[in-house]
């Protein structure tokens, strides 16, 4: 199995770098040597003359804050954009063979490499290459976080319908419960993903908590068989 695991979502705001760090300081606390890349990252703030990427940033502190922001995020945009449509905007492209590049190198010094996508899993990186796409070429196991509001079902099954088209692995399902309350939809929604086969584990995190004690048997089983 791949020492890789891609961080995908079924929408934007659905709670990515949230669970990602979560996962992260889970496999700091049983001693694991990590690495996390954030291939792209738009909507950043200007900050000292740069644009500043908070997503990374946040990896990079979870991960154990040993690489640098720029080696964690190369590609960084203004624009709250897919990352194919800020760098054309930008007059840039994107170095998609690159970016897998540096990752499998960084995944062959340690013991998990995360990496985070933006968007959604069909989200553009350059031209018609996606998130899907490079979670091929290297390899990667995913999991899919699930924002928990009515409308999850349908988006959940199609992006795990696209990832097993393309011939991914879905390690785990992840319900977040973005929104404070919670009503007959959300509270349904595991149960309701679990009965349509999404993926044999699905763990839900509760809103304004941090994730990482939910995550604790996610992130074991998917280190338990790393190679």
């Amino acid at each position: 199995m791949s020492r890789i695991v891609l961080v995908t979502g079924t929408d934007t705001g659905v709670g990515k770098t949230w669970i990602s760090c979560g996962l992260l300081r889970s496999w700091r606390a049983d001693g694991l040597r990590l690495a996390a890349r954030k291939p792209a990252e738009t909507g950043c703030e200007e900050r000292a003359g740069s644009l500043h990427p908070a997503d990374a940033t946040a990896l990079a502190e979870a991960a154990g804050g040993g690489e640098p922001v720029e080696s964690v995020c190369r590609w960084r945009f203004a624009e709250p954009l897919a990352p194919a449509v800020a760098a054309t905007r930008a007059g840039r492209r994107i170095d998609t063979s690159g970016i897998a590049a540096d990752c499998l190198a960084r995944s062959a010094e340690v013991d998990l490499l995360l990496v985070e996508g933006a968007g959604g899993l069909l989200v553009p990186l350059d031209g018609r290459e996606t998130f899907a796409d490079l979670a091929g070429a290297l390899g990667a196991r995913l999991v899919v976080v699930v924002g928990a509001r009515l409308g999850a079902i349908n988006h959940a099954m199609l992006t795990i319908g696209a990832a097993r088209a393309r011939g991914l692995e879905v390690a785990a399902v992840v319900v977040n419960h973005v929104l404070p309350g919670r009503d007959l939809a959300t509270e349904t929604l595991a149960a309701t993903l679990a009965d349509l086969g999404a993926c044999d584990t699905i763990v839900e995190t509760p809103h304004g908590e941090a994730p990482d004690r939910p995550l604790v048997a996610v992130a074991r089983g998917i280190a338990a068989v790393r190679t």
